[in-house]
Formats: C-alpha cells, structure tokens, sequence
C-alpha cells in the first residue's frame, strides 16, 4: 500500500529513482505512474494531518503532484530525488489553501475550553448508531488528536509531523526546510515543547491524572457533529499504522518525547486515492505533454 519510506532511502533506492526520472523525463508514462505510485501514499499522509480531513488531503496530494510532475524536466541530478520532491511538498504545504477543519485562527486555549465544555457521558445505545461503538471511540479518539496537531503553526505542525511522527533524521529535515540540523533540531523541539505540554495537561491518552477519555468524550463529539456514525473519516476495523511504515529505533519509544508522538504514530496510514488515472489525464494534455516530453 505505502511502497518503502522515501525518508529511508537508501543510495541504491536512491539511484534507481534517478534511472526512473530519467526514463519519465524522456516521456517514459510508465516510470512517470510509477513515481506517482511510490510517493503518494506518504504525500497524502502528510497532507491529511496537516488539514486534518480526507478530501481536503485529496486535493493537495493532487495539487502536489501536479507540480512535481510538470516541473520533472527542471530536476537535474543534483540533489536525490527524495529531497527535490518532498521540498515541493514542504513549499505546498506551507502556503495552501486553509482546509475545511483548520481555524483561522485558534490555539491550545481555545481547544482547550472545547474540549471542557463538551461533556462527559457514557457511550450511546449500539442499537442507535450504524457503527460499532470501538470504531466509533476510535474516530473520537483520532479526531481529537488530530485537532491537537491544528493548534500549532503550520510551520510547527509541519516540521512536527516530519521530526516526531514520520521520523525523519535532522539531516533530512534541514535538507527539507533549507537549514541547518542544528536549527531544525531546535524547531522541533519547540514544537513538541508546546504539544506535549498541552497533552500532559488535557489528555488522559499520556497522563493518566487526567480525566479526559475518549470513551467519555465520544458521544459529545457525536452530538457536536465533530464525529459522524454514518461517515467516518478515519477509524477502520484495521488499518496499518503509521508506527508500521515509519520504524523507531528500537529505543526510541525510552523518551518521554517519543511516547507523547507515538500517540499520533498509532493513527493510521492512509492508503491514498489513486491519483494516476487523473494525472494521466494531465500528462497527455498537449501543454503538460510539451513540458514532459522536453528534457
């Protein structure tokens, strides 16, 4: 479903892009369809936790990949193609259209005092609603993390969703955001700094102190119309999770840290739309094919 994580690549992986670019470059649609292919289950899975809804990651994977293949002939060699590739999606990311779920403004205290005036109470009748109660919890549980990850900046809610959930090494994230490891290093920590203080304060998933449940909070988020039995969004009867794809060290989950984002590495990984019937679509549009067709 994922391909292999394109922040892992390894030099052979790697040379083997640089041969498949080639062959798109020379108006090769297989080897474009499979780039497509290998990238855009991760593009996808960055793009919904930063907007925090399917259809709106949909439609920025789309966007992404739009760019990445009309600008293919502009990649010259000089960097791996993972770099090149997901520069543009940080770019993308940073500077698209707010989605639907995502405030225009809003922080920690504002979620905050949401989820202090949705009240507690216990789960509704099973015969009420048409899915079953566990997956119900589950889409309350994804769903409100998922806001959690909306109080923060973009640019924070990004190098978080790089740095701590996907796990991308310092190198990689200052080769991502053109800086040093040192000050991408020092954003994350930021970043986590601000999450994972509002987490130990609100949320009964890392300190048990805490009497916010999920279980409790489902039926509100229901009534609220934050969970919807009849459409959910994320929770399935089993999903590969992220933590599958991207691999910790082995001890990592040691770290306070780390055992804070593992809380968003058990969300799942989504499998992504197919966006090559669409791009083909795209490709062989005459201006698209005269830019891919030209090395």
């Amino acid at each position: 479903m994922s391909g292999s994580d394109p922040f892992r690549a390894s030099d052979e992986v790697d040379e083997d892009e640089r041969a498949l670019v080639a062959r798109a470059q020379a108006g090769d649609r297989v080897a474009l369809e499979e780039i497509v292919w290998r990238h855009q289950a991760w593009i996808y899975n960055i793009a919904i936790r930063m907007l925090a809804h399917p259809q709106d990651a949909e439609d920025a994977t789309q966007e992404i990949l739009v760019k990445a293949v009309t600008r293919l002939s502009s990649f010259e060699g000089r960097s791996r193609f993972r770099t090149w590739l997901y520069r543009i999606v940080v770019n993308h990311a940073l500077n698209m259209k707010r989605g639907r779920a995502e405030p225009a403004s809003a922080g920690f205290a504002c979620y905050a005092h949401g989820l202090d005036a949705t009240p507690d109470a216990d789960l509704p009748d099973p015969r009420s609603v048409p899915a079953d109660l566990p997956l119900l919890v589950e889409e309350a549980r994804i769903s409100c993390t998922s806001g959690m990850l909306l109080c923060l900046d973009r640019r924070q809610r990004l190098i978080y969703v790089l740095g701590a959930i996907l796990q991308v090494t310092d190198t990689v994230g200052a080769e991502l955001f053109a800086t040093s490891p040192d000050t991408f290093r020092q954003w994350l920590a930021r970043a986590r700094r601000d999450l994972h203080s509002f987490m130990n304060d609100k949320c009964g998933l890392v300190n048990r102190a805490n009497p916010c449940r999920c279980a409790k909070k489902t039926r509100g988020f229901i009534e609220a119309g934050y969970v919807d039995p009849s459409n959910l969004l994320f929770a399935k009867a089993r999903v590969q999770q992220v933590r599958e794809v991207a691999r910790a060290r082995s001890d990592a989950l040691a770290t306070l840290d780390e055992q804070y984002a593992d809380v968003f590495r058990r969300h799942p990984f989504h499998a992504a739309p197919d966006q090559a019937p669409a791009l083909r679509r795209l490709i062989d549009s005459p201006d698209v094919r005269r830019v891919t067709d030209d090395p």
